[in-house]
């Protein structure tokens, strides 16, 4: 199986954040992660990561008129620990440089069949509102296990978000995955007849129309063919061409997970890989990208596990959103984008 590495890592670390954290030798309880940011808390960018006082992961923008919203997973993984993502987090820009935290905005068991996990997510705007797709731990004794894509609705993209159907959009037994987590990291593109997608996936890449409701299914679940796909796929079109980013594994370049991206004039595809976007994560063998045009000009959001906060090094669970400008060429091909420091400073 081309992906029993990565998945027996995965699993690991679903183990851990069933289990909780190890206690350290002596007996002495581990250190926790910080709490979210304080709504109204302000930032002013500096440089790569964004946010130098939480752990942030699976970043995903929106653009609302003259605004820029960036919602994360909250890492909270404690020494001992991989995954502990315990809630979904806003923040918000006007001009790349001052950013606004707004607090959690919404928490996995606000959904009545969901135990745990808020792993990626993406925030769309349609009919006058705000959807949340993301992917969550069902909870066994309700019908289903593993990893679930659930949809939240608000009127603001700041909440409140409320489950919107009171079930799983797509359980693990709605597809034929190699494990119980190909059912995660969603994200969904409105085309320009108005007709909007789900796409989303962990080993296989699916897709899936959604019905006008934005909360069922309209028609079978397939699978579209990438290069080295992993996981963590992000849509978005610029002129006529239809981008899918996502990141991809291929241990022969590094065991590691970076982003890769293919071309299609169509939702349907066909699809034609194009190979790396960007590297692998400093200090994470994962990486998740998240895409958007604002002001004029293009932004790849990502995370790394380069952040220290309050003793904490960084690590898997203890990721850090970071920001890079996407240069794309005459024939609407990206050029690839190195990972820094600066990142898109310096800023007007």
């Amino acid at each position: 199986m081309r992906h029993k590495p990565v998945y027996l890592t995965m699993a690991l670390a679903l183990a851990a954040a069933t289990t909780g954290c190890a206690t350290q030798p002596g007996g002495k309880a581990p250190m926790a992660a910080p709490g979210a940011p304080a709504a109204g808390t302000t930032y002013t960018y500096t440089g790569n990561p964004l946010f130098r006082d939480v752990f942030t992961a699976d970043p995903a923008p929106l653009v609302v008129g003259d605004t820029l919203y960036l919602y994360a997973g909250h890492d909270q993984a404690g020494e001992g620990q991989m995954f502990n993502i315990t809630q979904w987090l806003a923040f918000s820009t006007k001009d790349m440089k001052t950013w606004t935290a707004h607090g959690p905005i919404m928490q996995p068991t606000d959904f009545s069949w969901v135990i745990s996990d808020a792993w990626a997510s993406q925030v769309i705007q349609k009919n006058g509102k705000f959807w949340l797709y993301t992917a969550v731990e069902h909870d066994p004794a309700q019908g289903s296990h593993g990893k679930a894509i659930g949809v939240a609705v608000a009127d603001s993209p700041l909440g409140p978000f409320r489950d919107a159907r009171g079930s799983a959009l797509v359980r693990n037994e709605d597809t034929d995955g190699p494990h119980t987590w190909d059912d995660i990291d969603p994200t969904v593109w409105t085309d320009d007849d108005g007709t909007s997608w789900l796409i989303w996936g962990n080993a296989n890449c699916y897709i899936a129309k959604l019905a006008p409701d934005m909360i069922s299914l309209d028609g079978p679940i397939r699978q579209i063919d990438l290069p080295d796909f992993e996981e963590g796929p992000w849509i978005f079109k610029r002129g006529d061409l239809y981008y899918l980013v996502y990141a991809s594994m291929d241990k022969s370049i590094s065991p590691d997970e970076r982003i890769s991206y293919a071309t299609a004039p169509s939702i349907n595809g066909p699809w034609t890989g194009r190979g790396e976007l960007m590297g692998s994560a400093a200090n994470s063998f994962t990486i998740h990208p998240g895409v958007a045009e604002f002001q004029g000009e293009w932004y790849m959001f990502y995370h790394v596990g380069t952040l220290d906060v309050g003793g904490l090094k960084g690590a898997l669970g203890r990721r850090a959103v970071a920001v890079e400008r996407m240069h794309f060429r005459p024939d609407g091909l990206i050029d690839h984008i190195e990972q820094t420091d600066a990142g898109i400073l310096p800023l007007p």
